[in-house]
């Protein structure tokens, strides 16, 4: 339990500094342009500690769910003190405002970046080993020839495999199967795949220099002819060249990109199954909350595996989150960056047409006939987003 709770406390740490670089993003990139930027926190609420140095106000609050930076001038709605109004965020050329909107996403994509890059530099890829030491096996026997070939996530009322039944473990050495002896995962798996759902079969295997021999049946999944013994085979960490971590970056990017449009479609579908018993074979089995991340970091680091399975799992676990969140605000929806930077689009479009038809700038939005919007979209998020915690709380599903 301890070393489950070292999981979570890695993970939200993880979460709150990603959240803090996003900001960052933001502050280093209007102080850049000379904006003036009153206050950057860690947490909401009441003031812990805080100092100021310059015209910045520096500190903590009481709860570490986030961070901001008050930049002056930020909509059309703000307040500011004539004397401030040169330097307000709202009277800046719309390019700088862009990429001042933008650099949050920005710190999240690079911070992935970097996580990606040095996995594969410093840990390496997962190489099979093509022996019969076995590897850390499946949690449970798959509910369909579907979820075996997509590793569905598992159900919390699934049945162990029959590995885990039989007292197989990581690192065991199968030296025969049936009275076959096998020297690698081919032979074994070519051996296995001969023999169905409901046979008994009998595995000796070396652990810790001693000889042991098991007996167990095999498993039957829905739709596969062959029986399931719930086991896996067991991996190197082969270091990547620089060159090769470069495109590690890029395929990292593309697999995110890809799985997190995938994930947003399949929201109206999701939505629906969180709560029921088959979520995992659903499409409410591929979303998840930070509750639901936070719990797989903690089962990962508890796990019996090697470091570098553990460390692989949890960087780029942050990296996917990162490039995740990236993207999300980036979405063209107010509160988000997304929805201020098609605010400053549609006002220097509006400024366009106005100078080709001789007229003045038409200035700046009216962002009182947008709160309506904001406040909708961000009732739908939060509402959303507590759906989701709460199913990762009574219906849970493993994404590791």
């Amino acid at each position: 339990m301890k070393v489950e709770a070292l999981g979570w406390l890695i993970f939200l740490v993880a979460l709150l500094l990603s959240v803090m670089l996003h900001e960052t993003g933001h502050f280093v990139a209007a102080k850049r342009f000379g904006m003036k930027a009153t206050r950057y926190f860690v947490g909401f609420g009441p003031t812990l500690w805080s100092f100021t140095r310059g015209e910045t106000e520096y500190g903590i609050k009481a709860l570490p769910f986030g961070g901001f930076v008050k930049i002056e001038g930020m909509t059309s709605l703000d307040e500011v003190d004539p004397e401030d109004e040169p330097r307000s965020f709202r009277r800046a050329p719309g390019w700088q405002r862009l990429i001042v909107l933008a650099a949050g996403s920005f710190m999240h994509f690079v911070l992935a970046a970097l996580l990606i890059f040095g996995v594969a530099l410093g840990i390496g890829a997962e190489v099979a080993s093509n022996t019969t030491v076995l590897g850390p096996a499946p949690t449970c026997v798959p509910a369909s020839e579907q979820a075996l070939t997509s590793g569905a996530a598992c159900p919390n009322d699934a049945a162990a495999p029959p590995a885990t039944l039989a007292g197989l473990q990581a690192g065991d050495k199968v030296t025969s199967f049936d009275g076959t002896a096998v020297s690698t995962w081919t032979q074994l798996y070519d051996a296995l795949g001969k023999v169905k759902g409901g046979t008994p079969v009998t595995l000796t295997v070396e652990r810790d220099g001693h000889s042991l021999t098991v007996h167990t049946k095999l498993a039957t999944v829905p739709g596969d002819a062959r029986g399931f013994l719930g086991i896996a085979d067991s991996y190197t960490f082969q270091r990547q060249s620089f060159f090769d971590s470069v495109k590690d970056v890029g395929s990292g990017f593309a697999e995110t990109v890809t799985g997190s449009a995938s994930a947003l479609a399949q929201l109206p579908a999701a939505i629906p199954n969180l709560f029921k018993a088959d979520r995992s074979t659903t499409a409410a089995g591929n979303v998840t909350s930070v509750v639901g991340a936070a719990r797989d970091t903690g089962d990962t680091v508890a796990a019996d595996e090697g470091w570098q399975s553990k460390v692989e799992f949890v960087l780029l676990l942050i990296a996917s989150l990162n490039i995740f969140v990236g993207l999300l605000n980036l979405l063209p929806l107010l509160p988000m960056d997304g929805g201020h930077v098609a605010v400053v689009i549609w006002e220097r479009i509006k400024a366009w047409f106005a100078r080709l038809r001789h007229r003045p700038d038409p200035g700046l939005v009216d962002y009182r006939k947008l709160v309506p919007l904001s406040f909708g979209v961000f009732v739908v998020l939060v509402i959303f987003g507590l759906t989701l915690i709460l199913a990762d709380l009574i219906n849970p599903v493993n994404i590791g």
